[in-house]
């Protein structure tokens, strides 16, 4: 049980901590930048798993936050292959301070193209001179032995004008937008958005950088191959819109030559809304799918059905049209388990990955507010599966803490579903489901279950506590588990 808010300063002291050394790979496994290994840090043929704690503190620093590394094998991850890295760990730029909430977004892509994947890591509560939360990213280099040396992301040019509260690094995404091989960068925020074109440097220089700021705020960012052409769409997901459900816009300027400011306008998808968002092959045709989240609802300030909802795009070989209607899902749809209720925040964490091995994309969807028993805001996730005729409510599951075989109780305040992920850890092709309990105890957790065709395994799945991963609890929540690889709401 979390014995104080979500928003509050929490604790983390990865300083004194010895870091388990991962074991060292002979040589990079086939690139870091294909679809199976995308996550692997060490080199070793296995993904690995980052975890926010954006809120932990360092020595008397409250709220600056950390990330805690744990490295795949065939057992899947654990707390004896890790590494906890934050601003005061040796090598990465900045100073830990109050409220930089480093770790709040966590991605990753082989930036430099040496084969092995880097780490990026969001700081939006980072203070930049006299602006208060400016934000601030960082890249954390893989190699053989790990992560191992970090460089600073520079803004563009223009970047927010001065503008305070930006909370640059508050979402990330990545993908191969020009072909080849060298992964692009996009920084959501609530200024500009920044893109960056790579391959990238040690140094954190990208071959190119620019900011975007024809769409308005864009705390979310998602990009994937929706036409199947090899190269990456980009879309920008604002919280603008009839009643916030958030607007989606197509990215056109970084699949074209740039040009006056009139030139590559983004294209807005009128059908269409979300603020969080992932894209997968939900049925199997080849073709990148968008898959969005509009958790708020009235209760929350927002326009979702009740207790929140996701939308489905098709991709195709025209991409995704302005022409297209989503298809929705809620509480409320035939076969989607769960009964909504007011707040629940279904859509807050996405992500889309085939947990049951047959070849079609899965979808986790985190609800970290809804009421389970007599906790209020325990939270849940429900698995919808992928298939030939897209998704389907056939075989979904639904998981809280009080589901049998889930490790613990669901408690008030465990937020479980503040962040989720489909990743394929143990090489066996099926991904295996994480879950973020960030509200657990005062430290935060993990639940992990191996993916099977029946869906995620829950006898033997593991729960693994802030604690057990190295975090240190002096008084307040750590939060480990508030952000993973996968999509949240961003804040």
């Amino acid at each position: 049980m979390r014995r104080s808010v979500m928003a509050a300063a929490v604790v983390l002291t990865a300083l004194g901590l010895t870091p388990v050394t991962p074991s060292v790979a002979a040589a990079p496994y086939k690139g870091a930048n294909t679809a199976s290994v995308q996550d692997d840090f060490n080199g070793d043929g296995y993904r690995d798993l980052a975890v926010g704690a954006p809120h932990a503190a360092n020595g008397t620093a409250e709220g600056a936050g950390a990330v805690v590394v744990l490295y795949g094998s065939k057992s899947s991850v654990s707390t004896a292959r890790r590494q906890v890295v934050s601003q005061n760990t040796a090598g990465v730029p900045g100073t830990g301070e109050e409220g930089d909430e480093f770790g709040a977004a966590v991605s990753s892509a082989d930036l430099d193209r040496d084969g092995y994947a880097d780490l990026i890591v969001g700081a939006p509560g980072e203070d930049v001179g006299s602006l208060q939360s400016r934000g601030a990213v960082t890249v954390l280099w893989g190699g053989a032995r790990g992560l191992g040396g970090a460089a600073p992301v520079a803004l563009p040019a223009g970047y927010g004008e001065g503008r305070t509260f930006c909370r640059f690094g508050a979402s990330l995404a990545t993908g191969d937008m020009n072909g080849d091989g060298a992964h692009e960068l996009s920084v959501g925020s609530l200024c500009d958005v920044a893109s960056y074109t790579g391959p990238f440097t040690r140094a954190g220089v990208a071959a190119d950088r620019y900011r975007e700021n024809r769409v308005g705020d864009v705390p979310a960012v998602v990009m994937g191959d929706v036409n199947g052409d090899g190269r990456a769409e980009r879309f920008w997901l604002t919280r603008a819109g009839a009643e916030r459900r958030g607007t989606v816009w197509l990215d056109l300027r970084g699949t074209k030559p740039r040009g006056a400011y009139m030139d590559n306008w983004p294209l807005e998808l009128p059908h269409a809304d979300g603020s969080t968002g992932r894209i997968g092959d939900v049925n199997g045709d080849g073709y990148g799918d968008l898959v969005t989240g509009i958790p708020s609802d009235a209760a929350l300030g927002g326009g979702a059905r009740k207790g929140g909802e996701i939308q489905v795009l098709y991709g195709s070989a025209q991409g995704i049209t302005t022409a297209q209607k989503p298809k929705v899902f809620h509480q409320d749809t035939a076969g989607v388990p769960g009964t909504a209720q007011n707040g629940d925040g279904f859509g807050y964490a996405l992500s889309v990955g085939d947990a049951d091995g047959d070849r079609y994309a899965d979808i986790v969807i985190g609800t970290p507010f809804k009421k389970i028993g007599t906790g209020t805001w325990a939270g849940a996730a429900v698995l919808l599966r992928g298939s030939a005729g897209g998704l389907t409510t056939a075989g979904a599951g639904f998981y809280s803490q009080n589901t049998a075989g889930v490790p613990d109780t669901a408690e008030t305040y465990d937020f479980f579903g503040s962040a989720v992920h489909l990743a394929d850890l143990t090489g066996d092709r099926r991904a295996e489901t994480v879950v973020g309990v960030p509200g657990e105890n005062t430290d935060g957790a993990l639940w992990t279950a191996r993916g099977a065709g029946t869906g995620p395994v829950r006898t033997g799945s593991a729960h693994i506590t802030g604690k057990s991963a190295g975090v240190t609890v002096r008084g307040l929540d750590a939060e480990f588990g508030a952000a993973l690889p996968s999509v949240h709401e961003a804040r």
